[in-house]
C-alpha cells in the first residue's frame, strides 16, 4: 500500500509569519490556491483511491481541486489535524524564538510538550497509528496495492516520516516539509519504504545551498537560526513562517 503525504498549500498565517495550530478560519493564500490546482493536475492522473484529510481548513482547501478532478469525497480523521500548540498558538515566530521551549522543539522533540497543549511525541502517535490504520483498512477492502493520499500538515508529516525511516523523533527536525509538497511512503508487511521527499515539482532549485551565504554566518536578531527547524513547518524555501 502506498500513500502520499500531502502538506497543505501556503495558508495566510505561512505568509503572517505566525504560529496557525489549530486557529479556525485560517485559509491559502493566493500561492497556496495556485498550489492546490497544480496538485490536481499533478496527481489527478494518477489511481488515487481515497483521501484522506485533517479537519482544518487548510487542508480541506488543498484537496478540493483533486477530489473533484478524480470525483472523491475525503474522509476526515482528526488524528491527522495540526499539532494543538496550545499558549502558542497564534503567536508570532520571532516571539517563540525568545521561549525556553524552543531549544527543546530543535534538540529535543520527543520531551516537547506545548503550554495547554500536547506533546509532538504525542503527535507522533496518533499520526502513525491514523496513517498505518488506513492503509490496513484499504488494504482489506481492495485485496490489492493501493496509492492514497493523506493531507495533514507539517509537523505531522514529519513526525509519520521519521516513524517510517525508523529513526528517532529527536531526529525528526532534519525532515522538511514545504507547503504543497509529496512524500511518499509504501508500507508492506515487514517494513516501511520512503519512496519520495518534500517533493514539490520539477524544480529543484530548493535544494541548492545559497553559494553566497557564509557556511557559519549568524542569523540575523529575531530570526531562527539556518539549522532551526519552524513549528508547523514553515512557508516554504527562504522563509520561516509556522503552519
Amino acid at each position: 500500500m502506498t500513500v502520499i503525504l500531502l502538506r497543505h498549500g501556503r495558508s495566510t498565517s505561512n505568509t503572517a509569519g505566525t504560529l496557525a495550530g489549530r486557529s479556525p478560519g485560517i485559509d491559502l493564500d493566493d500561492k497556496g490556491r495556485e498550489q492546490a490546482q497544480r496538485l490536481a493536475e499533478r496527481l489527478g492522473g494518477l489511481p488515487v483511491e481515497e483521501v484522506v484529510r485533517s479537519p482544518l481548513q487548510r487542508c480541506a482547501q488543498t484537496v478540493e481541486p483533486l477530489l473533484e478532478r478524480r470525483g472523491l469525497t475525503a474522509v476526515v480523521d482528526d488524528r491527522l489535524e495540526e499539532v494543538d500548540y496550545g499558549a502558542w498558538t497564534g503567536r508570532s515566530i520571532k516571539e517563540l524564538l525568545a521561549e525556553p521551549l524552543w531549544k527543546v522543539v530543535q534538540q529535543h522533540p520527543s520531551a516537547a510538550v506545548f503550554p495547554g497543549g500536547e506533546g509532538l511525541a504525542q503527535v507522533q502517535a496518533r499520526a502513525v497509528t491514523a496513517v498505518r490504520e488506513h492503509d490496513r483498512r484499504l488494504a482489506a477492502e481492495y485485496g490489492r496495492d493501493v496509492l492514497w493520499v493523506a493531507c495533514s500538515h507539517g509537523d505531522v508529516i514529519k513526525s509519520i516520516l521519521a516513524d517510517a525511516v525508523g529513526c528517532h523523533l529527536d531526529a525528526f527536525q532534519r525532515i522538511v516539509a514545504d507547503p504543497a509538497s509529496i512524500s511518499v511512503i509504501r508500507y508492506t508487511e515487514t517494513r516501511a519504504f520512503v519512496l519520495r521527499t518534500n517533493d514539490t515539482g520539477a524544480d529543484l532549485s530548493g535544494l541548492v545551498v545559497a553559494a553566497e551565504k557564509a557556511p557559519h554566518a549568524e542569523s540575523a536578531a529575531g530570526s531562527p537560526s539556518d539549522s532551526d527547524a519552524v513549528p508547523g513547518g514553515g512557508s516554504g524555501p527562504a522563509a520561516h513562517s509556522g503552519g
